[in-house]
């Protein structure tokens, strides 16, 4: 708890207005790679408290749009439209693509983390799970064009997620911005440009 009150990055978060520390990691991945333009669709997984949602949608401004899905409630953010649901879930991906409306995004986010058992390989083994189900989702709804950043745990899975990400995008890089604490094994991995996108599925059957 005193790292987290002491955290320059929190304090700077609570200062300008960020939801969480988590929006410097996306703002200096931006400021790198330049994923949000004016204009863009971007879906946000996993988004609460709600930081990157933040960013995205004041970089792709009021032309563009932000979908924002969690499992917890999230407070209102102008300019996101929030989905309360469970991403594993087809309820919520029938809600997130009745917004969308046969849209694809530009991007998809991802910054999903799991609930933390305190075993390492348990816990590293849950958020691999996060990070395939957003690497399913990204590759059957983003525009050919489009790009992928998600959050994933360094461990015995991540040779094998990275190649994942290789036969699906052009160009595939590990990001490691300031704001992740050091001792983190987090990384981001950022794909684009897909190497065919499938047609949208069908949604379930309600």
């Amino acid at each position: 708890m005193r790292e987290h009150v002491t955290d320059l990055y929190v304090q700077q978060a609570r200062k300008e207005g960020w939801r969480s520390r988590a929006a410097f990691k996306l703002l200096e991945i931006d400021d790198r790679d330049q994923l949000l333009h004016p204009g863009d669709v971007v879906v946000d997984l996993g988004a609460a408290p709600g930081g990157w949602s933040q960013v995205a949608a004041r970089r792709v401004g009021p032309k563009g749009r932000v979908l924002a899905l969690d499992l917890l409630e999230m407070q209102g953010i102008s300019g996101v439209e929030c989905i309360q649901g469970d991403f594993r879930e087809d309820a919520a991906l029938r809600q997130l693509e009745t917004l969308l409306a046969g849209q694809r995004p530009h991007l998809v986010l991802s910054d999903m983390a799991p609930n933390l058992s305190g075993v390492p390989l348990i816990d590293q083994a849950r958020g691999m799970a996060l990070a395939e189900l957003a690497l399913e989702f990204a590759v059957t709804r983003l525009r050919p064009e489009g790009a992928l950043l998600v959050k994933v745990f360094q461990g015995s899975d991540y040779a094998r997620f990275v190649n994942a990400m290789r036969e699906r995008f052009v160009r595939v890089a590990v990001r490691k911005p300031r704001a992740s604490r050091d001792r983190s094994a987090e990384v981001y991995l950022l794909g684009r440009e897909l190497f065919g996108a499938p047609p949208i599925p069908a949604s379930p059957p309600s």
